[in-house]
């Protein structure tokens, strides 16, 4: 399926993405009245400082791995946010759609400044993206590997969508929780050919050029599944000890890959090869609306939208046949 336009917040969504749950839209939420027949107070759009504190309840910067770069990358904790939009990438494309919409806040899965720069330059893509957002009045949120291994992160919708039951973290977080960590491994209802079981990945993940690869008997029988939103190629020995039947990753690399069926035991696990963005974008939906609620929760009224652009690299791809 194609990135779709998602409101989370609009009394009418048509999005088929896992979620946790809608948000009230801000008409339903002003237009509460109390018992008394008064009426309730209108709730407040919060300002860019208090939705870090709501974003640091649902994936905590703790949760990130020590190499990662997450939270505010531009913004003035003091700026009033009434819309915001969650993206994968924060691309200029990106960047453009949340400007056009309004939105104050962007929140993205990765990071636009990962690695250390000596010029934000706009003679530079990565500098005129940040001039973009501080000239259009646009924070910069990310929220990357604790978005992946919070409770409800990228790998638990991943596995949600695919009906793994007790999925647990295939390495656990140091800073946090049992339940949380990266990577999900959990179980099918029960076993399914792993032909069938690629189809339904296909099937969840948003249309790219890339589709889904497989290595693996296509009639083998598998349940046991372990997941990794985005690039997973360095969980192999976590994956191998789960005792997966098959692994659902991203960005699988030749050698990692050919060293993986070297070692398989009686082929397993299987692989199966996916978007990055595929993967991850699977997680907005769900975000937007756990967002909307904590939002909700406090008093604030703040409409939450998923970017409709698909930064997948990829524009075609040729095949044998």
């Amino acid at each position: 399926m194609e990135p779709v336009d998602t409101d989370v917040t609009g009394p009418e969504n048509h999005d088929g993405g896992p979620r946790g749950g809608e948000a009230p839209s801000g008409k339903e939420a002003a237009g509460r009245e109390t018992a008394g027949g008064d009426a309730a107070v209108h709730p407040q759009a919060p300002t860019l400082g208090e939705m870090l504190l709501a974003v640091e309840e649902l994936w905590p910067e703790s949760l990130a791995e020590n190499w990662d770069e997450v939270g505010l990358v531009a913004g003035h904790p003091s700026t009033p946010v009434t819309k915001v939009m969650f993206a994968v990438d924060p691309t200029l494309e990106v960047i453009e759609e949340a400007v056009e919409w309004g939105a104050e806040l962007l929140i993205t899965h990765h990071p636009l400044l990962l690695k250390g720069v000596t010029t934000v330059a706009a003679t530079t893509p990565k500098g005129r993206a940040v001039h973009r957002l501080i000239e259009s009045g646009t924070a910069l949120l990310t929220v990357h590997t604790n978005g992946d291994s919070a409770v409800g992160g990228v790998s638990d919708v991943l596995a949600d969508a695919l009906g793994l039951q007790d999925a647990a973290p295939l390495t656990v977080a140091a800073n946090g929780l049992p339940e949380e960590g990266i990577g999900r491994v959990g179980d099918l209802p029960e076993a399914i050919s792993l032909g069938d079981f690629a189809a339904r990945v296909f099937g969840i993940l948003p249309s790219v050029a890339g589709g889904v690869r497989v290595s693996g008997d296509k009639d083998g029988l598998v349940r046991r599944i372990a997941v990794c939103g985005g690039a997973g190629d360095s969980l192999f020995n976590e994956v191998r000890a789960s005792n997966a039947d098959v692994y659902v990753t991203a960005d699988l690399r030749h050698h990692p890959a050919s060293e993986a069926r070297e070692a398989s035991l009686n082929g397993r696990p299987y692989l199966i090869d996916v978007s990055h963005f595929a993967s991850e974008w699977l997680w907005l939906p769900a975000a937007a609306a756990a967002l909307g609620n904590v939002l909700a929760d406090q008093g604030h009224d703040v409409e939450i939208q998923v970017s409709t652009t698909n930064s997948d690299p990829w524009d075609f791809i040729l095949t044998p046949g």
